[in-house]
């Protein structure tokens, strides 16, 4: 951190300093809403790299983290859990505080206007500011004030610190800020540009594109990535990456195959290991009882499963993170709970009943981290051989069951014992592939279906919700009729089908109200969709979906090119952002699967 304290002790220490020039150089905020300011205007993807680009050369490495992160409407990563969450009627009074005007007066410019952020310049606009500006970091540091504000009386201090702060802001610097505590800063892009813009900063190109992604997807911080670029360059900064405990690495992931024999050709030697129905978690733990537990969009979540505070006693190390599936247990029948009994842990005001209905074990498959040894790179035999003697028997901790074979009927048989014991299916892993984060390929492959299944979609689509439309007749009371669905297609989002039946009542009024807190007035720039197919209300790209459908179908319509036969919704993916989303490739993917022999 460089603040007026620090380079004050030290102007002290030496007058000749020039260490002042650092403050000075600090950039201005106004500065920043220029860029953001191009890049809400520009829809091209690589002209929003570059200029991107060009913000972080133009940046110190002491605050390009702090950059990147407002630029992406944060502030901190993900992981870290550092939110505003600001309601949009609290939004509004913090106007109105700011620029003197009456609530209902603000509510009015609102729907007029749409946006909360070009209302804050709409009144902002002809009034004096106070102070001379202020820097990146400043504002950085307000927003965090808010964040952190809690208790007691905390709403009015929240109002009265967003305020202050728009007070101090230039007409343009306030649009972009009063957009941040609401979540609406979206820009249409999200870390996958930031790390291209990194590459063309460095190299004029994507060549490094490759490199960082590793890096990211072990560490994902984009800040602290970016600030290590700036200063160690790419090489260096993406050679040291290493699993890091308290910091969740982006899991592994697995590739569908249908056929054992297309397996065994793919992959040669292979493990076999039951497929389960859980909450993907990576484990952190380090003795002394620290333990912290990440989801796949990386919300760490400990506070679901209290069960955590005891396996120390199970684990044979001073430090270890864990790849496991949380998988609930309905107290009364001692069965396997499916993911969305699991996924009550979520109610935080319920969760000492929920204890006592939803018990929880943890069914550990990997190891990537112990005592300090990095085991990503080492192969999954070892990995496996270092899990197997690393966890103690008789806990919540499970090793999951792993069975070494080459038969392709083998494989079949396990996999109808699983589906007998209330498992998914299987997951089949090559014996000698590292743990690649964030990665699908030939190294792990999941089979949810006998390749003689008659059945022609052989898995379920996670899909992002792009919109609704109104309901009628009796959807009418829920307020939603449709809602439109997709998949990525690298930032962007393309539609894949619109989905109105086998939806029960309930889930109706779920979605309804998961709906309203997401909706936005303009299309977000990264949908692409058919002018035939626009919904009565687009909604912000937060929301996942898993869906089931009959069978992928090519379509001149839908903007993947293919569209889901009678889509049915499974369940929300809470557990997933839209990141971990199916892509296009992988839709693709399952058409070619389903027209295979």
């Amino acid at each position: 951190m460089v603040g007026r304290e620090r380079i004050s002790k030290k102007l002290k220490r030496c007058p000749t300093s020039n260490t002042f020039s650092l403050y000075n150089r600090a950039m201005k905020f106004r500065k920043l809403a220029s860029y953001l300011d191009k890049l809400e205007k520009t829809s091209s993807r690589i002209e929003i790299t570059k200029i991107l680009a060009d913000l972080f050369k133009k940046t110190d490495s002491n605050e390009i983290d702090t950059v990147i992160y407002l630029v992406l409407g944060q502030l901190a990563p993900s992981y870290k859990g550092v939110i505003l969450n600001i309601a949009e009627k609290m939004m509004i009074r913090v106007l109105g505080r700011t620029y003197g005007r009456k609530d209902d007066e603000v509510m009015a410019a609102y729907k007029k206007a749409g946006d909360l952020g070009n209302v804050a310049q709409e009144l902002g606009t002809g009034q004096k500011v106070q102070g001379t500006g202020l820097s990146v970091k400043d504002v950085h540091d307000e927003l965090m004030k808010v964040a952190r504000d809690g208790g007691e009386g905390s709403q009015e201090r929240k109002i009265e610190l967003l305020a202050g702060l728009l007070k101090k802001l230039d007409p343009l610097s306030s649009r972009f800020v009063a957009r941040i505590p609401v979540g609406r800063l979206r820009l249409g892009f999200s870390d996958k540009t930031v790390l291209d813009a990194l590459s063309w900063m460095e190299t004029g190109g994507k060549t490094a594109k490759g490199d960082l992604e590793r890096a990211y997807f072990v560490l994902p911080d984009v800040g602290l990535l970016a600030k290590n670029v700036k200063e160690k360059g790419i090489k260096k900064a993406v050679i040291e990456i290493k699993p890091v405990f308290g910091v969740p690495v982006l899991p592994m992931l697995a590739q569908r195959i249908k056929s054992p024999e297309e397996m065994i050709e793919k992959m040669g030697k292979i493990s076999v290991e039951p497929k389960l129905d859980g909450l993907r978690l990576s484990i952190h733990y380090k003795k002394g009882g620290e333990v912290e537990a990440f989801t796949r969009n990386l919300n760490e979540n400990s506070w679901m499963f209290p069960e955590l505070q005891k396996i120390g006693v199970q684990i044979n190390a001073r430090e270890v993170i864990l790849d496991c599936e949380a998988v609930g247990l309905d107290e009364e029948t001692k069965a396997m709970a499916n993911f969305q009994k699991t996924m009550t842990r979520r109610r935080k005001h319920e969760i000492e009943e929920t204890l006592k209905k939803i018990g929880i074990e943890f069914f550990v498959f990997d190891i990537l981290l112990k005592d300090g040894e990095n085991l990503m790179t080492k192969p999954f035999a070892q990995r496996r051989k270092t899990l197997e003697e690393t966890i103690k028997l008789g806990g919540v901790l499970k090793v999951v069951d792993s069975e070494a074979t080459g038969d392709p009927e083998r494989i079949n048989e396990l996999y109808r014992e699983n589906i007998k014991k209330g498992f998914e299916g299987i997951i089949v892993k090559k014996v000698d592939a590292a743990y690649v984060a964030g990665r699908t390929g030939w190294r792990w492959v999941k089979m949810k279906q006998e390749a003689t299944s008659s059945a022609k979609l052989a898995d379920t689509i996670d899909a992002i919700v792009m919109g609704y439309s109104a309901g009628r007749g009796k959807r009418a009371g829920f307020g939603v009729g449709q809602f439109l669905v997709g998949v990525k297609d690298g930032e962007k989002v393309k539609t894949a089908t619109k989905i109105g039946t086998g939806i029960t009542d309930e889930k109706f009024r779920e979605l309804r109200k998961r709906l309203e807190k997401i909706k936005t007035k303009e299309k977000p720039k990264e949908y692409e969709v058919h002018k035939d197919l626009y919904p009565d209300f687009w909604v912000v790209p937060s929301l996942v979906v898993e869906i089931a459908a009959d069978e992928i179908t090519v379509s001149p319509k839908h903007t993947a090119g293919l569209a889901l036969r009678f889509p049915r919704l499974i369940r929300f993916r809470d557990d997933k952002s839209p990141k971990d989303a199916t892509t296009l490739v992988e839709l693709q993917s399952l058409f070619k699967m389903q027209k295979a022999p």
